[in-house]
């Protein structure tokens, strides 16, 4: 795929998306849902294209947090059995804590065969370029299978700055030149942010927000997902198994520290959840950073299959009284 000029007149293009269905797009078919995975060895997650890159990818991602705050030898247990579930998609950043540091040495072993995910909350070029070369030197390799511009949220602050002269795209740019990096991508936590930064450059990827409860209460995610497909934007997932926003005083928000929303803990709301999430038009689905959610993610989808329009309309009656974690703005 041909990578655009980043800077487009200097100024940010409104994307404008339609709020229908979720028919249509180029890149469909190579990242959808179900019939498009691999699903060859029981024992292993199902994978499926990571847009039309050539890569596959684990329908379930190993989220850096999952090791964060934990001994080294835990760390590489924890790695090690999600490797030998078939799991080959890991993402991690500076700013989940000791992560970094964990993840590195516990994936050493498997390096080659895995697709190394990491991003950056920097927005300038001097402090980006710092940041990913920490971010190598942690980690314990030469280069990262995708660098992302993490949580976007604000136009102007994030979308305006790293495209601007001395921003971080530039050093995106130059690290893919060189090799320090393969793909190129970014996570978002705003749908205006998201569709702006779709308009600047052909990312390979968006990690977005999709969910049940957004969806069907917060109204938000569809226009998301349809700009990506329509560019060809691979999708990666985020929150899938998120339930609402904690609510106040909620004893139960002490046994998950590393959730900042309430998770859907239940076994069969979480398979609810998670299916909802694996049967629309993405890649793979990065679970909570507890290591309990993870592991109970990891189960469920060694046998997911296509959510059924019963269990929508389930979820979306459970929606209805939920206070979803976003919500589409104005």
């Amino acid at each position: 795929m041909e990578r655009r000029e980043f800077l487009k007149s200097g100024a940010m293009v409104a994307g404008s998306v339609a709020a229908g269905g979720l028919a249509g797009g180029r890149s469909g078919a190579a990242s959808g849902a179900g019939a498009q995975c691999d699903c060859v060895n029981a024992s292993k997650l199902p994978r499926r294209a990571y847009g039309d890159t050539g890569e596959r990818l684990s329908i379930i991602g190993f989220g850096g947090l999952v090791v964060s705050g934990v001994e080294q030898e835990h760390a590489n247990r924890v790695v090690a059995e999600a490797v030998e579930k078939g799991v080959n998609y890991f993402d991690v950043a500076p700013s989940y804590g000791d992560a970094e540091i964990k993840l590195g040495p516990a994936l050493e072993p498997y390096r080659k065969d895995v697709f190394l995910a990491c991003k950056t909350t920097q927005r300038t070029k001097e402090a980006a370029a710092a940041e990913l070369a920490e971010s190598l030197r942690r980690l314990r390799t030469d280069h990262l299978d995708l660098y992302q511009l993490h949580a976007i949220t604000d136009v102007q602050k994030d979308v305006d700055i790293a495209f601007s002269p001395g921003g971080a795209m530039e050093v995106f740019l130059e690290a893919k030149k060189q090799g320090q990096v393969r793909y190129l991508g970014f996570s978002a936590h705003s749908e205006e942010a998201a569709l702006a930064a779709m308009e600047r450059y052909d990312f390979d990827s968006i990690l977005f927000p999709i969910n049940f409860a957004t969806f069907y209460q917060g109204d938000f995610g569809p226009r998301v997902i349809e700009a990506a497909k329509s560019k060809g934007v691979a999708r990666l997932a985020l929150k899938s198994m998120a339930k609402q926003k904690w609510p106040q005083d909620d004893p139960q928000r002490q046994q998950y520290p590393k959730c900042w929303y309430q998770p859907l803990t239940d076994p069969k709301e979480a398979k609810l959840g998670l299916y909802f999430t694996l049967s629309q038009p993405v890649t793979a689905a990065i679970p909570p950073g507890e290591e309990s959610l993870f592991r109970l993610a990891l189960d469920l989808a060694m046998s997911f299959r296509p959510i059924s329009q019963k269990e929508k309309e389930t979820l979306r009656q459970m929606a209805q009284s939920l206070n979803p974690v976003f919500e589409r703005l104005g």
